[in-house]
């Protein structure tokens, strides 16, 4: 097992400030747009280095997909932040009407995902966003795992045209992945060579799974590690030549167990090569109020949850 290791934890909400501020100084046409959270979307200093580039609209989620989608037809590139749970459901209209379906270049930037944001609680915990974004045609899909990936990610989508939707969160997380390590939408990373199971993960899930890894070496057992940061378009590719040599895979997420990552990679497989897939996702539930770790251990998306789905993933393969 490949060691990985940190030597400082930073919310992936901070990389996606660092990086707002240089794609801004780097493009002229990008455009930042908040619904009164810019303290915790991190967009303080992109107001602060262009202050004629950056929009306050207030409690407005649905007039602010309007304004946004508006100023790409002026070549503008807009960057949209709020909470996912603000980002996704509370506007999903807009989003379908005014951005999907006509493929306007908008980035929908959305922070305190999943139910890492803690003790706020269901109301604020989204954990469908994912599915809803993913199945809308032309919406890219990102969900990076740590604070320098999130940084990249988010300088990366400017150079695409298209919508965006690039998710991140609100705790803070080791950071482990380097930080010149180019940003390619589309394209899986394989952290760890294995031959025993895969492991497709993405997001907060992602470290869970490297320790996860290292738990399962230490057992005998040899895991692929791959990092999915972009769900959609998913890198099939990378997915199919894993489970070729692996045949059976585990997907790890902090989404619902329906319409996310596991869903994406399964209807992969199913067509093209058929292998036990087992799942570690919120199942069918809603969030409650907890700190991030208490919430994690709780709804199951621990390292030690992914050690046993691999074993069981292991277990059901053909002989």
């Amino acid at each position: 097992m490949k060691k990985y290791t940190f030597t400082e934890k930073k919310d992936t909400r901070s990389g996606f400030g660092a990086g707002l501020l240089e794609v801004g100084k780097q493009n002229p046409n990008v455009v930042a747009l908040c619904a009164d959270l810019t303290g915790s979307l991190k967009m303080n200093d992109f107001e602060k280095a262009f202050p004629e580039r950056f929009f306050q609209v207030g409690i407005a989620e649905a007039n602010m997909m309007g304004l946004a989608a508006g100023m790409t037809i002026g070549g503008k590139i807009p960057y949209t932040g709020t909470f996912a749970n603000f980002s996704t459901g509370r506007v999903y209209d807009q989003i379908r009407q005014s951005i999907a379906y006509s493929g306007k270049n908008v980035k929908i930037c959305a922070s305190h995902a999943g139910i890492t944001l803690g003790e706020d609680g269901a109301t604020h915990q989204i954990l469908e966003d994912i599915g809803m974004m993913r199945m809308l045609p032309h919406m890219t899909v990102i969900n990076p795992c740590d604070y320098n990936q999130t940084k990249a990610a988010t300088i990366a989508i400017a150079a695409h045209e298209g919508p965006v939707y690039l998710r991140f969160g609100r705790p803070a997380v080791p950071v482990f992945m380097p930080a010149d390590q180019p940003f390619v939408i589309g394209k899986a990373i394989v952290l760890n060579e294995g031959a025993d199971v895969s492991i497709f993960c993405t997001g907060h899930l992602v470290w869970e799974s490297i320790v996860a890894g290292e738990i399962l070496a230490e057992q005998g057992i040899d895991a692929e590690i791959i990092n999915i940061h972009t769900i959609k378009p998913l890198d099939e590719a990378a997915i199919l030549s894993s489970v070729l040599k692996t045949r059976c895979a585990v997907t790890a997420e902090e989404h619902q167990i329906h319409g996310g990552l596991g869903d994406a990679v399964a209807q992969v497989l199913v067509r093209n090569l058929p292998a036990p897939v087992e799942m570690v996702a919120v199942r069918d539930r809603f969030g409650e109020s907890g700190t991030p770790d208490q919430l994690m251990a709780k709804y199951g998306l621990k390292a030690q949850n992914i050690v046993e789905a691999a074993k069981a993933a292991m277990s059901r393969k053909a002989k």
